[in-house]
């Protein structure tokens, strides 16, 4: 579970589920994360074997980010968890 922790993968690893996407477009898509906590965020995915990073031989580079079989695995528990916090978003913001 270690490998899921952590304040932006859940978010990186659904946009991700949508399709593949470059650092930048990534970045757009997630308000308030930096460049430095996202590069950080998907090394580590990348390292657990959740996320694979492709370079093209291009000039510039280009680096384009996709999930790996595993983490499209991971798909049906998000998806849970969604219906779930649908579910109690209410009862769950309320303070007690």
């Amino acid at each position: 579970m270690r490998m899921l922790t952590g304040k932006w993968k859940a978010e990186i690893l659904w946009r991700l589920g949508h399709g593949t996407m470059r650092f930048g477009e990534l970045r757009r898509a997630i308000p308030g994360i930096t460049q430095h906590m996202l590069t950080t965020q998907l090394r580590d995915l990348e390292a657990h074997g959740l996320v694979r990073r492709t370079i093209y031989p291009e000039v510039p580079p280009r680096v384009e980010y996709e999930l790996t079989p595993s983490a499209r695995d991971l798909g049906p528990v998000f998806n849970e968890i969604r219906i779930w916090s649908d579910k109690h978003a209410v009862a769950l913001s309320r303070p007690t």
